[in-house]
């Protein structure tokens, strides 16, 4: 199979599975969950950054790389966000 073919069915099967797993979680879940996605994402910078030095494709890769980089990175900052705000909820008050 031509790898670019490979590459969209496992991308399009990470849209299912990862949308079925998200609307599973319960709403008592998903904060502590998406502070532990920061790490995660923070792999996916350093994989976005290796992905726009493809050889392949050069104009392509670097523009969608930076567009992972740019999405990876809102989503860290979100997270640390939530993050915040949910241990300021568990602080006691004066």
């Amino acid at each position: 199979m031509d790898p670019f073919t490979v590459s969209i069915i496992v991308f399009v099967l990470a849209i299912f599975i990862g949308f079925e797993v998200i609307t599973k979680v319960p709403a008592t879940l998903h904060t502590p969950l998406m502070s532990g996605s920061n790490a995660i994402s923070g792999i996916t910078i350093v994989g976005a950054l290796m992905a726009s030095y493809s050889e392949n494709f050069r104009e392509v890769s670097v523009v969608l790389g930076t567009l992972a980089v740019i999405f990876a990175t809102i989503n860290v900052v979100g997270g640390y966000v939530v993050t915040n705000r949910m241990l300021e909820m568990f602080k006691a008050k004066k």
